[in-house]
């Protein structure tokens, strides 16, 4: 089973048990799933061992108010928090972004979003740039580890 089918597993069953993640993962997609499968915090694999340390030991009292949460994964919580979109997109990017990743050419996206393909095009291209990669299918595999598509 993955992280977040165990910690949701956990939460399914009712049991005690406290799931704070430990991964060298801080995408969208995982801290996401963890998050939403119940795990209490997400630590990266970088900290300190007396980090986390400390940070098992919050999770399991149950009684701390603050989460532990790595720095860069607080961040990326305060961002979804303010509702700040990933990588600088606009909403408009981000809709077409989903549209390509699920694999519609710029003439289908142009129907589905009642915009010109030359908007299209303008808007990959944005995309592109914003995300640091060279094709349609890098921007896919973007929004997939990113948790803009499932």
């Amino acid at each position: 089973m993955s992280g977040p089918q165990v910690a949701a597993e956990i939460k399914r069953r009712g049991l005690p048990t406290k799931v704070l993640a430990l991964s060298s993962y801080s995408d969208d997609h995982y801290v996401r799933g963890m998050l939403e499968a119940g795990a209490v915090g997400y630590l990266l694999k970088s900290e300190a061992p007396e980090v986390i340390v400390a940070a098992v030991r919050v999770a399991g009292s149950g009684v701390a108010p603050l989460r532990p949460f790595s720095p860069p994964v607080a961040a990326k919580i305060d961002a979804w928090a303010r509702g700040e979109l990933p990588a600088g997109l606009t909403r408009r990017e981000i809709e077409v972004l989903r549209l390509v990743a699920e694999g519609l050419s710029n003439r289908e996206i142009a129907q589905a979003l009642s915009v010109t393909v030359w908007t299209v095009s303008f808007h990959i291209s944005n995309i592109l740039k914003k995300l640091g990669v060279a094709s349609r299918v890098e921007a896919a595999m973007w929004a997939k580890e990113h948790g803009i598509i499932s």
